[in-house]
């Protein structure tokens, strides 16, 4: 993997269903009603059901991933969740826009990639970065 500062990872974009937010709730044991209950959501103060924060984070792990062809090229990675997703109950769902820059090459060898994560044109992760180790 030979890149340069600066250099564009290919976009992905992921359109969330409610039968994916049920399936994320399975694999993970998370079964908070706000991401699967409108009237509980909406009684929180939420505009409606939201997906998982981290599906959310996920998704943007899968950019890298995708990028790197290894998932163990990742030594480091975090997030701020800084935006809910909203999942409609429709066919639609909502469309997850993700994209990636080489923010910095380290001393080391890594690479340090600056993440960006939107819904309905609005960032939904705040200083999302990850570390690569290319191979």
């Amino acid at each position: 993997m030979n890149t340069a500062v600066g250099d564009e990872l290919p976009p992905l974009q992921v359109r969330l269903s409610r039968a994916d937010l049920v399936r994320y709730a399975g694999a993970s044991l998370d079964f908070n009603p706000i991401h699967w209950n409108e009237a509980y959501a909406r009684e929180v103060g939420l505009p409606d059901v939201i997906a998982h924060g981290m599906l959310t984070m996920a998704l943007a792990g899968r950019l890298v991933t995708a990028w790197t062809g290894d998932p163990a090229a990742i030594v480091e990675y975090g997030v701020r969740f800084t935006r809910p997703v909203v999942v409609p109950d429709d066919a639609d769902g909502a469309l997850v826009e993700l994209s990636g820059k080489v923010g910095e090459r380290r001393e080391d060898g890594t690479l340090r990639i600056d993440i960006t994560a939107k819904f309905d044109g609005r960032t939904v992760l705040g200083k999302a970065v990850a570390l690569v180790r290319p191979r």
